[in-house]
């Protein structure tokens, strides 16, 4: 059976974001299973049991890279990964990944996790991506976690419902799944919020913000490798314009949206997930 959150050996690495866990790859993990794939989904630095450093700057990109790098070789030391899969955060740190060392993988997936070059023009320039990701800038106040955790945590249960229904609904979201995220978040949720505070693509607040000033060579945003991209069509904090321009900077690449999904399609329509990804793997 795999493992969420364990070392083992694997063919594949599926990454979660925030405010999740590496439980929320369960489903995936069994799937594949039952195609004979070994896979692992751990849970990112600053999350759950994962080791949490309290200093934001132990949260840059160079550092998840390289957590990242390292599992992999310890669980497949002696050939690429078939794949790498990714949603939200875990999504940023594969693109970077994908970019820095592509003989680690033979294919890349990501799912509603934005390229950071379309997302840094996008933040820089597009007022709807500005508002839409105006939260990042809650998330790096001080008091941030204190503020997630009060009323049953009733601020990060929002991300979903809020942010995430298809219709106004959102069915998934059942007492047992909060219960997961409960048991995920009280492990503390300041490594979450590092993310966020380490990062510099954030909305400008003014036109002296340091996004303005953000420049990335176009060499450091390219990925080489076969990539597939899955993406929830209804995401309101990452809207479906991030996908423009993307074939600037992969030159293999295949785009799935879904129309009546939004950022929580992992949840919403994990079949569909499924197929896509086993179809990208064969």
């Amino acid at each position: 059976m795999p493992q969420r959150g364990r070392i083992r050996p694997t063919d594949g690495r599926i990454l979660h974001g925030f405010p999740e866990a590496a439980f929320i790859w369960d489903a995936t993990l069994l799937h594949f299973a039952s195609l004979g794939y070994r896979c692992i989904a751990p849970n990112l630095r600053g999350f759950e049991q994962s080791s949490s450093p309290t200093d934001p700057s132990h949260y840059r990109a160079k550092y998840l890279v390289q957590d990242i790098a390292a599992l992999i070789a310890i669980v497949s030391p002696n050939q690429p990964l078939a794949a790498l899969v990714a949603h939200d955060w875990g999504g940023a740190v594969a693109w970077n990944l994908a970019n820095q060392l592509p003989q680690l993988m033979r294919k890349l997936c990501i799912i509603n996790s934005p390229h950071p070059g379309t997302f840094l023009r996008d933040l820089k320039t597009n007022a709807q991506q500005q508002a839409a990701s105006s939260y990042m800038n809650f998330l790096c106040r001080p008091d941030a976690e204190q503020l997630l955790a009060e009323d049953d945590f009733r601020r990060l249960f929002e991300f979903f419902t809020r942010l995430g229904a298809v219709d106004g609904k959102y069915p998934w979201l059942t007492a047992q799944v909060k219960a997961h995220y409960r048991e995920a978040w009280t492990h503390g949720l300041t490594g979450g919020c590092n993310y966020y505070r380490a990062s510099p693509l954030k909305p400008p607040l003014d036109d002296k913000s340091a996004i303005h000033g953000i420049e990335i060579a176009h060499e450091a945003l390219t990925v080489s490798i076969p990539t597939q991209v899955i993406w929830g069509m209804q995401d309101v904090a990452l809207p479906p314009s991030l996908l423009d321009g993307l074939q600037n900077y992969i030159a293999q690449l295949q785009i799935h949206r879904v129309e009546d999904a939004t950022h929580w399609i992992i949840h919403e329509q994990p079949a569909r997930v499924h197929a896509l990804l086993q179809d990208f793997l064969a």
